[in-house]
């Protein structure tokens, strides 16, 4: 199924409507939906659609030549072309004679620039010579972000200035994943967006005659299921030295979240942890994170897993291979999986009540245009019991700051099957005093899988918002 991406589909059609040539370049990590974005913006219209291979500079023409001309003369399909030039030339006298636009697609378009040095040149001769005036469109898509941002997107590129837009495919929120189990409750929306972490691929393998449960089994706990190896299988296509890396992933998904810490643990040097990490940030699998409103200070910098599919993995696969490989994989689910579900969703919860906060916040839902969210960590003063000061470390879940008249809504998020009761709000009415030399705290925002207990009806709060899962797919 299709599901979401009207904001994207829209550029598309804004380049596509526009008076002779026209250029987007879209780029995204693996599995996020890119190539079905694109099939789905080119059902109703001419088009070329080529995926590049890793078969070389050669064979990669001899291929596209035969998609070139499998559309706009079959009868030469097997023809075999000397160069890209003369198939382009084909292609530009061919788009000369006709009135319908042509959309060129190339697909995965790092493996074949990486063999062949002068391909975007090509392009950008084509461009600036042949095709600005011709009733034409290209898309360049590709996985690998690094080479799109540096070979293609940059001022170094051969084709830089010549887009008209450029699309970054991230995964879809968790609004946007119910889409593809529309039936599920909202509880169940949400575990869903959590193992699957967005990414477009994963949701269109979830069945939505299925109960959760036994898509999450099917999927992740029998050895033929299609997540049951993939944090591997896009390691290896990623990485040269997936051992490294996969420790790396293991130590911060165990909580290991500085650089220092990590290198101890997996005995390596801080330097070749920190160039793995930065080539994991790229390919969007970790982030790294700052305290929203210290975000100069190197101290307060973390490194988490942002894609939540790979926190579900190795928090619970590695353990079960050897009961999953004996087909026992639903006994495991069972037993030890399910239970903490809801344990495992406490951070992807938080994400999902950031996103809901600055989507609604954007809206001025809060009394305060809301330009950024994050979350806040440090250390706050309490009292013991004879009076006596002391530190202890604190953190706000949710912080939603106005850049322009320096406010604030802050919330606290609990993914747990017990109502959020007074202790909750005092405490994070004690922490919204921590922010105050910094912004004005105009709102508390309690986010709560089961609700709140009765102290809330009649505690009459003004400056309080509370939220249940519901509310927020609403």
């Amino acid at each position: 199924m299709f599901a979401g991406r009207e904001r994207e589909l829209n550029a598309l059609e804004t380049v596509y409507r526009k008076k002779g040539f026209g250029m987007t370049v879209i780029y995204g990590r693996r599995r996020i939906g890119k190539t079905t974005l694109i099939r789905q913006f080119i059902s109703d219209k001419r088009a070329i659609f080529y995926t590049a291979t890793k078969v070389g500079a050669e064979r990669n023409l001899e291929l596209f030549s035969r998609q070139v001309m499998d559309v706009i003369d079959p009868a030469y399909s097997e023809v075999r072309f000397p160069s890209l030039e003369s198939v382009l030339d084909i292609l530009t006298e061919k788009v000369k004679n006709t009135d319908e636009k042509m959309v060129l697609v190339i697909d995965e378009l790092p493996y074949w620039a990486e063999k062949n040095n002068a391909l975007l040149s090509v392009f950008q001769k084509y461009i600036d010579t042949q095709w600005l005036d011709q009733n034409m469109m290209i898309i360049l898509c590709g996985s690998a972000l690094s080479f799109m941002e540096k070979k293609v997107l940059s001022e170094k590129s051969p084709v830089f200035g010549r887009r008209d837009s450029q699309i970054k495919l991230d995964a879809f929120d968790y609004k946007d994943s119910a889409l593809f189990v529309p039936a599920y409750t909202a509880e169940e929306k949400a575990i869903c967006y959590g193992v699957t972490g967005g990414v477009a691929k994963y949701l269109a393998l979830f069945d939505p005659e299925k109960s959760l449960d036994e898509n999450i089994i099917r999927l992740f706990f029998q050895a033929d299921g299609y997540l049951f190896d993939e944090t591997k299988n896009l390691l290896t296509q990623e990485f040269s030295d997936v051992t490294l890396v996969n420790n790396i992933i293991e130590q911060v998904a165990d909580g290991s979240n500085t650089i220092n810490l990590i290198a101890q643990k997996i005995h390596e040097k801080d330097t070749t942890v920190l160039y793995s990490l930065e080539k994991l940030i790229d390919v969007g699998l970790i982030e790294r994170k700052r305290c929203i409103t210290e975000e100069k200070n190197k101290k307060k910098t973390q490194y988490v897993l942002k894609d939540h599919m790979f926190k579900f993995w190795y928090q619970f696969i590695p353990k079960a291979i050897s009961v999953i490989e004996l087909g026992k994989g639903s006994v495991y689910y069972e037993k030890v999986v399910k239970p903490q579900l809801h344990f495992f969703m406490g951070s992807v919860f938080e994400e999902m009540c950031r996103y809901y906060t600055l989507s609604k916040g954007i809206e001025g839902t809060f009394g305060s245009f809301i330009t950024e969210t994050g979350t806040w960590w440090g250390v706050e003063p309490m009292k013991d019991a004879e009076g006596k000061w002391y530190q202890q470390s604190a953190d706000i879940d949710v912080v939603g700051i106005s850049a322009i008249d320096k406010t604030a809504v802050i919330g606290e998020c609990k993914f747990k099957k017990e109502k959020i009761d007074k202790e909750i709000y005092e405490t994070l009415l004690r922490r919204s005093k921590l922010l105050s030399g910094t912004y004005a705290v105009t709102r508390l925002l309690l986010f709560s899988l089961s609700g709140f207990t009765k102290w809330f009806d009649d505690a009459k709060l003004s400056n309080v918002e509370l939220l249940t899962v519901e509310d927020m797919y609403n």
